[in-house]
């Protein structure tokens, strides 16, 4: 049985420079630009990122225009020309390749959010203690997981499974959402029984408190440690510039662990 080390990996740090313009606007605030920013979001981030856009917009007087899906496919859609501005990723691996590949502007990658697994189902109880014993049971027609090939939270579900010994026992009965958004929903209308999502996901006000849910341990699993990168193409934007460092500030930092992520704490390289 392959387990993972405990502790989060710090694969990235908030640049010098954010955290040094996010002092000197705490003090002499940004003006109002009105610009409008084009964010690509990994979809585990997708309820926690509508009340920060809130926040921002409200704050800077910018709009915000998102478009969530599966990290893989919105690195894609960056590589082949996608006009966005800023990528909220679920992973690392992807904006540390947009940089190296000359996509992203150099040292503006940092991580914003350290996601949680968890094993949710509709049926209140189901899960608690014993989402394992569940799993190795088998006694449910259809878990869904998010393509482990596209979706960093799929993968993380992959290894859980393998790590249980139950991946190769439980083929027939996963149906794989294209990205973590679809995978919740299939579980939510009960095209499933049970199935891997973000902790962030069941914490949002739709849906808490509905159903039952195993919350998955960090060592089973490698970290969920999520990156934001400013893409090229935004690098001459205000708003863009204005979202990352708006990230940083303590009203962003408490919404994003309200809403079930660990604190990736701004420290500088």
């Amino acid at each position: 049985m392959r387990y993972f080390g405990s502790k989060h990996e710090k694969t990235s740090h908030i640049p010098t420079s954010i955290v040094l313009i996010f002092w000197w606007t705490t003090i002499f605030p940004l003006p109002v630009w009105g610009e409008e920013v084009r964010v690509a979001l990994a979809s585990n981030f997708l309820s926690t990122f509508d009340v920060l856009k809130k926040s921002f917009e409200r704050e800077s007087g910018h709009t915000t225009i998102v478009s969530p899906g599966a990290s893989g496919k919105l690195y894609a859609q960056i590589v082949h020309g996608a006009p966005f501005d800023v990528f909220f990723s679920a992973d690392a691996y992807r904006p540390t390749l947009l940089e190296e590949n000359g996509l992203a502007v150099l040292g503006s990658r940092f991580a914003y959010a350290v996601g949680q697994l968890t094993l949710w189902s509709p049926a209140p109880n189901l899960l608690q203690d014993n989402g394992p014993e569940v799993l190795r049971d088998g006694a449910f027609s259809h878990l869904a997981i998010a393509n482990p090939k596209t979706a960093p939270y799929g993968k993380a579900a992959e290894q859980v499974l393998r790590a249980l010994g139950v991946w190769n026992m439980i083929q027939s009965k996963l149906v794989q959402g294209e990205n973590i958004g679809q995978t919740l929903q299939f579980v939510a209308s009960h095209n499933a029984e049970l199935g891997f999502v973000g902790l962030s996901q069941v914490l949002d006000p739709k849906m808490k408190e509905k159903g039952s849910r195993w919350d998955v341990p960090p060592t089973m699993h490698e970290p969920l440690t999520q990156d934001v990168v400013l893409l090229k193409t935004g690098e001459h934007n205000p708003a863009a510039k204005a979202l990352l460092i708006f990230l940083t500030s303590p009203i962003a930092r408490s919404i994003i662990e309200r809403y079930g992520y660990h604190s990736a704490q701004p420290v500088a390289p």
